[in-house]
């Protein structure tokens, strides 16, 4: 089955300085003082997405970076035969974009309403390389990403369908938690579909 994408039209929304940002200390601007965060804020561009707009398809130049302030973001590819196969869920303060090649190599869309700090990725390098401290906190953001894959990698293996739905929830419930949200009930604002095609089940 052949899925859409909707190219999303970026409107600037007005956020306030980036000292003034919640997920800030989650998010690789933590490691920034107050004069790199004008920087930061100078080159970024703020903007909102509406659910199910694309924030960026793969196979596309990976012109930009992205860091999540607010909503989740669905992050997928889509395989050979034409089935999705869902790779996570992004959530505030989850840096988005980075790519070893030229192009994206997976897709990401908005799953309620989503907004997000766009870089151009040339900025962004250039900003990273007059600021090599800077490096170090985007290690820290690439080893979380690679622990989240391992235990991907693990939940999509021998376990039984229920253990599969299990693991999700009690993992969701510490990555919400994590970022501040620890309300009894959690909140799943992806589809159950969304959640088969994250765990491989039906």
């Amino acid at each position: 089955a052949m899925i859409r994408t909707i190219s999303p039209k970026p409107t600037r929304v007005n956020f306030g300085r980036c000292s003034a940002c919640a997920v800030r200390s989650l998010s690789i601007c933590g490691a920034l003082d107050q004069a790199d965060l004008a920087e930061f804020e100078r080159i970024a561009r703020h903007v909102h997405l509406a659910a199910n707009e694309a924030l960026f398809t793969a196979g596309q130049v990976a012109s930009s970076v992205h860091n999540l302030t607010a909503g989740v973001v669905r992050l997928y590819k889509l395989l050979p035969d034409g089935r999705r196969q869902v790779i996570g869920f992004a959530l505030p303060g989850d840096f988005l974009g980075t790519a070893p090649s030229d192009r994206y190599s997976y897709s990401a869309d908005a799953i309620d309403s989503v907004s997000v700090c766009r870089l151009s990725r040339e900025s962004f390098t250039q900003f990273i390389e007059q600021r090599p401290h800077f490096l170090i906190r985007i290690n820290e953001i690439a080893s979380r990403e690679l622990m989240l894959a391992q235990e991907q990698m693990l939940l999509l293996g021998r376990r039984t369908a229920e253990e599969k739905v299990a693991s999700f929830l009690v993992g969701w419930r510490e990555r919400l938690a994590h970022i501040g949200d620890n309300r009894q009930t959690i909140a799943l604002p992806m589809s159950r579909q969304d959640i088969a095609d994250y765990l491989g089940l039906t």
